[in-house]
């Protein structure tokens, strides 16, 4: 087994140590699934604090990745996907080719059992 472990309602648990996705990109990806979730599924999701999840988006509109309307007592979040990411080496690269990688159909995210062996046995 690779590490991976999942709970009884198929959502990874909790990881410690480095990763290959940021918070930023994780909460970004949870958004364009769900345009009108909330803070608190969000983090869920993410495996996040809501307070934690609530400095990522007020990160991500402060500079212009993300905007919300307030729709009686909930919010719609718009993501801009022309936006260009932050770090030079992704030069270029916009936000709409990040979650092309990130944003896949429910059934595309749940690992099949052959991906979880590890590759020195597959």
């Amino acid at each position: 087994m690779d590490g991976l472990t999942e709970s009884n309602n198929g959502v990874p648990e909790s990881h410690s140590g480095w990763t290959f996705v940021t918070n930023h990109a994780r909460v970004l990806a949870a958004i364009a699934d769900n345009h009108t979730a909330r803070i608190r599924d969000i983090a869920a999701h993410c495996r996040l604090t809501e307070r934690a999840v609530q400095k990522i988006i007020s990160d991500l509109e402060r500079d212009g990745y993300l905007s919300h309307t307030r729709e009686g007592r909930s919010n719609t979040y718009r993501i801009d996907p022309g936006k260009v990411l932050r770090h030079p080496a992704e030069a270029g690269l916009t936000v709409a080719s990040l979650l092309s990688l990130l944003v896949q159909d429910e059934q595309d995210r749940t690992p099949r059992p052959e991906d979880r062996r590890h590759p020195s046995t597959a």
